[in-house]
C-alpha cells in the first residue's frame, strides 16, 4: 500500500489496524470484533483496554455499521493507491446454524461443503469458534479424521486437522471424546506416515493437533501406543519439518516417554540418535529444553544410555548445554550426565567422560549460580 494517510477513527485501538469489521462495546469504544474477542476471551483481559473500565467476558458487542461501511467506502476510494477492499462480515454463527452443518458432516453429498464453511467460519472470530466447541464441533471433526482415514482421503483431513487447529481444544476438552472413539491414535499414525511430499503441511497441523490428543489421552491409551506410532513421530524430528511441528512432535514424545514401556520402544526407534542429531543443529533454547528432557528420560533405561554413551556426539553434546541455555537444560544435563555415571561408569565411559570435558562441566556447575538441586546432582554424579 502506498503512502496513505488512514484516519484515526478507522483503526482499531488494540491492532492499530484498519478495522474489518468494528464492534462498539458497552464501554463505548469500538474495537475490530477479533481483536477485542481475542482481548476478552483468549488473553482474558476482564476490561477495557481503552477506559480501563470492567468489561465482562460475556459483554455485547454492536456491530458499528455505519462506521464498517465509511471504511469499505474509504477502501474503494482509495483502491489506485493500494488499499484493499474489506468485504461485509458475516453474522457470528449460532447454535442452530452449527448444529445444521454438523449433520451436513454426516450427508455424503454435503460433506465437503459442510467442512469447507466450518473451515471458513472458524477462521473468522473468536465468537465463531467459541460457539463451535459448545455444539460439538471438535467431536465432529476427529469423527471425520477417522472417517476420511478409513477413505484415505487426505484433503478432508487436511480441513479437519486445520478446523481442530483453529479451535484450539483444550486437553481437557479432546479427554472425552479420546476416551469415547481411541480410533484417532490409529488415524493420527496413519496420516503422519501418508502426509510426506505434496501433503507435508498435513503433517505439521497433524502434529500440533496429536500433542492435545496425547495430553488429553489418559494412561491406558498411552500404554499401548505401538512401535508404529513412535516411530511416525519420530520421522517427523527426523525430517525438521518445521520448527513448531518439531517442537510437537517432541512434546509428544516426552509426554509418551511417561511410560516406561514406551521409552523402550523410543529407544528401539533410534530416538536417541535422532534427538542428538536435532541437537547438533544448534536450535532454539525451547527445544533443546525438550531434547534434554527426553534423553534425560530415556536414560533411565540401560539401552538408553548405552545408546548415548555408542554416539560419537552423545556425551560432548549434552555437555555444551549446561550452564548456556537455561536453568531447566542444566538440571535436564546434569540429570543425564549423573544417570551416565551412576549406572553405566564402566572404566572406558569414565575416561570418555573425562576427556570430552563432561566431568570438568559438573565441577563447573558446584562453583556456578545455579540452583541447590542442580548442584546435589553434580556432587551425586562426582
Amino acid at each position: 500500500m502506498d503512502s496513505v494517510e488512514v484516519p484515526q477513527y478507522f483503526t482499531c485501538p488494540i491492532s492499530l489496524q484498519i478495522m474489518k469489521d468494528p464492534v462498539t462495546t458497552i464501554t463505548g469504544i469500538t474495537y475490530d470484533r477479533e481483536s477485542i474477542e481475542r482481548w476478552l476471551l483468549v488473553d482474558d483481559h476482564p476490561m477495557c483496554p481503552v477506559t480501563k473500565q470492567p468489561l465482562p467476558r460475556d459483554s455485547d458487542l454492536t456491530p458499528n455499521h455505519t462506521l464498517r461501511r465509511l471504511i469499505q467506502a474509504w477502501c474503494v476510494v482509495n483502491a489506485s493507491r493500494g488499499v484493499e477492499r474489506i468485504p461485509t462480515p458475516r453474522a457470528p454463527v449460532d447454535g442452530p446454524g452449527i448444529r445444521k452443518l454438523v449433520h451436513g458432516l454426516s450427508v455424503p453429498r454435503l460433506q465437503l461443503d459442510s467442512l469447507n464453511l466450518i473451515a471458513a467460519l472458524a477462521r473468522e472470530n473468536e465468537s465463531n469458534r467459541r460457539c463451535m466447541l459448545q455444539y460439538g464441533v471438535a467431536g465432529a471433526m476427529v469423527d471425520v479424521i477417522n472417517t476420511c482415514t478409513e477413505r484415505k482421503q487426505m484433503d478432508r483431513i487436511d480441513v479437519a486437522l486445520g478446523v481442530l487447529d483453529c479451535l484450539r481444544v483444550a486437553p481437557d476438552d479432546l479427554k472425552p471424546i479420546v476416551d469415547v472413539d481411541r480410533r484417532i491414535i490409529y488415524s493420527m499414525t496413519w496420516i503422519l506416515q501418508n502426509g510426506e511430499g505434496d501433503n507435508r503441511d498435513v503433517r505439521s497441523t497433524a502434529t500440533l493437533v496429536l500433542k492435545s490428543v496425547i495430553e488429553a489421552a489418559d494412561s491406558r491409551v498411552l500404554e499401548q501406543l505401538k512401535p508404529d506410532f513412535i516411530q511416525a513421530v519420530l520421522s517427523l524430528v527426523r525430517d525438521r519439518i518445521s520448527q513448531q511441528g518439531t517442537k510437537a512432535a517432541l512434546q509428544v514424545l516426552l509426554h509418551a516417554a511417561a511410560w516406561g514401556r514406551n521409552r523402550i520402544k523410543i529407544v528401539e526407534a533410534g530416538g536417541v540418535k535422532e534427538i542428538v542429531e536435532l541437537e547438533l543443529t544448534a536450535p532454539d533454547k525451547r527445544t533443546t529444553e525438550l531434547n534434554l528432557g527426553l534423553l534425560n528420560q530415556l536414560c533411565a533405561t540401560a539401552d538408553g544410555r548405552a545408546e548415548l554413551v555408542g554416539h560419537a556426539a552423545g556425551i560432548v553434546t549434552v555437555s555444551k548445554r549446561i550452564l548456556r541455555v537455561s536453568s531447566l537444560a542444566d538440571d535436564q544435563g546434569v540429570r543425564i550426565l549423573s544417570s551416565l555415571c551412576r549406572y553405566s561408569a564402566t572404566t572406558e565411559v569414565l575416561q570418555e567422560m573425562v576427556s570430552l570435558g563432561a566431568v570438568s562441566k559438573l565441577c563447573l556447575v558446584l562453583q556456578a549460580n545455579c540452583s541447590d538441586s542442580v548442584k546435589e546432582k553434580a556432587r551425586l554424579a562426582g
